[in-house]
């Protein structure tokens, strides 16, 4: 026979420890350790109302208990670490207290298995209970996600809704322009890295950027504009200003200040078509928007902020404007280029 289920936690308050139907054999702490004092606080608690749990304190380090990647890499560490054993042992992962952030990871751990047990929720009392030393409530989340087929299917039609919305709603059994809207579907929906559409003028770039515009906004994923611009009609020392904005006086002509498009697509997209086009010096001060989220408009002392994804688009051989020096390499985008040639709708 099994002995009683332990519980691992963040900080459990010891109401988990305080149902007769529910008395660990072990509760394992998961706290800082500049919390050893308040660990043992709580020990004492929990002795006093179930002595025959052992209480056992796990030391763990966050740099910022509300990064998720920092809090998730210690909490990972702690599951690969520690020597679970399901075959002798029910395991409760107690989620009612510590951060929001630690919750959910505690909860990705869980329903991937790397911590092997169920999830048990408590709370205090309430009503007529509320003002007297009452245990509360308790449940146990049963992560079986089979019994999630409904959710998962409602999930699946809206995904098929969007990628029908990036095609115009045009029908059609071609597998390969099926899958690279799937594609783009996905990554419009899950990524703000920078976008490259490839294909020969009139391919469709521009309608498809549009498109992947609207569908942020209906997911709620930006709420700024679509600012376009085709990088070709850029030349010389206006092409600074167009792009970056400049302060009046800045140079002759510039008889009042100008935002620029980096600054009209804060919080929205950025389309730059024909982006082969683009000078070598716009492009290292792109390449900073890009990275910093800043740049600095013409005759400006103060970088301006714009959050802003960038989606551009090119009928040119980007790899060979590397090789002849005219594109940097390092902007981003071309290492997975979407190519608008080889799959036409029929």
């Amino acid at each position: 026979m099994r002995p009683p289920p332990s519980a691992g936690t963040n900080g459990v308050r010891p109401s988990a420890s305080q149902h007769d139907d529910l008395e660990p054999a072990r509760l394992v702490l998961l706290a800082e350790r500049r919390y050893s004092r308040l660990f043992e606080t709580v020990a004492a608690d929990v002795r006093s109302v179930s002595p025959a749990t052992a209480v056992e304190h796990v030391a763990v380090h966050f740099r910022d208990p509300w990064d998720f990647a920092d809090v998730y890499r210690g909490l990972r560490a702690f599951a690969d670490a520690y020597a679970f054993d399901p075959e002798r042992e029910d395991y409760l992962v107690h989620i009612t207290t510590g951060t929001h952030v630690a919750q959910i990871c505690l909860f990705l751990l869980v329903e991937t298995r790397r911590i092997p047990g169920r999830l048990i929720q408590t709370s205090p009392p309430r009503g007529k209970d509320a003002r007297r030393s009452a245990p509360g409530q308790y449940s146990i989340i049963d992560l079986d996600l089979s019994r999630y087929d409904q959710l998962a299917a409602r999930f699946e039609e809206e995904r098929r809704s969007g990628v029908q919305f990036l095609k115009g709603g045009i029908p059609t059994r071609n597998a390969a322009f099926n899958a690279l809207i799937e594609r783009i579907e996905e990554v419009a929906q899950r990524s703000r890295e920078p976008i490259l559409l490839c294909g020969p003028t009139g391919v469709g770039k521009t309608h498809l950027a549009r498109r992947i515009h609207e569908l942020k906004r209906r997911q709620h994923l930006v709420d700024g504009a679509l600012v376009e611009v085709n990088c070709a009609t850029l030349r010389g020392d206006q092409s600074m200003s167009a792009l970056f904005g400049h302060e009046k006086g800045s140079f002759t002509g510039a008889v009042a200040r100008r935002d620029g498009l980096l600054r009209a697509a804060d919080r929205g997209l950025l389309f730059l078509d024909e982006i082969g086009e683009l000078g070598r010096d716009e492009q290292a001060m792109l390449l900073r928007a890009i990275e910093d989220q800043t740049f600095l408009p013409v005759g400006a002392d103060t970088p301006v902020t714009s959050r802003f994804q960038l989606l551009a688009g090119t009928n040119r051989d980007l790899h060979a404007a590397v090789r002849e020096g005219r594109f940097r390499e390092d902007l981003p985008g071309q290492d997975r280029p979407v190519d608008l040639r080889a799959p036409r709708a029929p």
